[in-house]
């Protein structure tokens, strides 16, 4: 290792009051989401940090109160050298009434070797952590052959994906690494997508002509689109039993593949059969599938379940998928993300993790979704790694040991070194 790279490690150690301190100073901006549109003041700490440090910065709204940031650090020879986005979003769970806090979610407290506070684990640890890490690499004055991109996005805790924004931007790199809560694994993760499936009846019928949809000779062809979607949730639990069973992925229990009916609205009053129901699905699939495919097979089965049906066949039910944002549209997309464990990055991030921790890195799937999959997505490599584990994550009293943080900046120092000086 080189010598100057060995002293920035021993530093981590000996300025871990710093390190500390700011992340301290992150969980201290009340960023939670919801409400959300209120990201604004912890977003400029992170661009006028990382402006201190020579990046240059691009700073815009996604949503009023709520922006993007991201610093572009060029590399003294880009053309020939590989580049590298970090990427964690400044958002943290919501907060609900009464909940029992040490002293409080936004003042954070150090306590048995852990740092407590709304976001500690999810994830302004992480985003401390990677800051620290380019705070000690600029103070030593150790060049970057490659561009490194820093993002701090929004909407992650609400699927308002300021990732997926900074894709849109234009904004890529060789590689990718969301410091996300994966416990200092190397992970890839499933996705989620959210969707809508109305029932809505041609013509609407008072209640008293019941008798005349379901008994002989009624001669009324009208049925309650409750009852109908009942037919459509038993066909999504026949479904999802068939995925089970024919589906899996290294790293996942079976049947981690689900389809939630996890929201039903339907019906007028009591003097109406109901003549319109809408049922809001969660589903989650492997990382070897895509929001596409998943959403086609969803729709594929029912409309052939509608097909054997003579209401539904007339009144054929609709399909409404995704969405920006669990606040304004009640709607989100996560796209799967898979690690390829041969890319030169995830080679170079494991050589990293191995160096400082002196054991085997892990390379696996989270359990749970990130903005991760916005760079499959986009066809850019990446990966998740991060401190902190789920079982903290959104919890009261939420917390990251002190020990992970530490030894996570240090990997972060050796990865974004070694990387961004890897030629192409």
């Amino acid at each position: 290792m080189d010598a100057r790279l060995a002293n920035l490690l021993n530093q981590v150690d000996q300025r871990q009051d710093e390190l500390i301190s700011l992340v301290e100073t992150l969980i201290s901006f009340e960023t939670p989401a919801p409400p959300a549109r209120n990201t604004e003041d912890a977003q400029q700490f992170v661009a006028s940090f990382l402006e201190e440090k020579g990046f240059s910065v691009d700073k815009w709204d996604v949503y009023p109160g709520d922006p993007n940031v991201v610093g572009i650090l060029k590399g003294t020879d880009s053309s020939s050298h590989k580049s590298l986005i970090v990427n964690g979003h400044v958002d943290v769970a919501e907060i609900s009434p009464g909940e029992d806090w040490e002293t409080g979610p936004f003042l954070p407290v150090v306590k048995d070797g852990y740092l407590l506070g709304r976001g500690a684990s999810d994830m302004k640890g992480g985003l401390g952590g990677a800051l620290f890490a380019i705070q000690l690499l600029r103070e030593a004055g150790l060049d970057l052959g490659g561009d490194l991109i820093f993002q701090s996005v929004i909407g992650e805790e609400v699927g308002e994906a300021g990732t997926l924004e900074c894709c849109k931007r234009g904004y890529t790199a060789d590689f990718a690494v969301v410091v996300d809560t994966s416990d200092l694994h190397i992970q890839g993760q499933g996705g989620v997508i959210t969707g809508w499936i109305t029932v809505k009846s041609k013509q609407t019928f008072h209640d008293a002509t019941r008798k005349r949809m379901i008994h002989a000779g009624g001669k009324l062809l009208g049925a309650s689109a409750i009852e109908k979607m009942m037919k459509i949730v038993q066909g999504l639990q026949e479904l999802e039993r068939h995925w089970a069973v024919m589906k899996s992925y290294p790293g996942y229990e079976p049947g981690t593949n689900t389809i939630n009916p996890a929201v039903i609205e339907g019906g007028r009053h009591a003097a109406f059969i109901a003549d319109e129901c809408r049922l809001w699905i969660t589903v989650h699939f492997y990382p070897n599938e895509t929001y596409e495919q998943v959403a086609k097979e969803i729709e594929e089965h029912i409309s052939r379940i509608a097909e054997a049906d003579i209401w539904l066949r007339e009144n054929p039910p609709l399909f409404e998928w995704g969405g920006t944002s669990m606040i304004v549209d009640r709607g989100e997309v996560f796209p799967s993300l898979e690690v390829d464990a041969n890319h030169p990055a995830v080679h170079t991030l494991m050589a990293s993790h191995e160096q400082v921790l002196h054991k085997q890195a892990v390379v696996g799937v989270s359990p749970t979704v990130t903005d991760g999959g916005w760079f499959g997505d986009a066809g850019i490599p990446a990966a998740i790694y991060g401190p902190g584990n789920l079982e903290n994550a959104h919890a009261v009293n939420e917390k990251v040991s002190i020990e992970q943080l530490t030894h996570f900046t240090k990997v972060m120092i050796e990865f974004i070194y070694s990387w961004c000086n890897t030629k192409k």
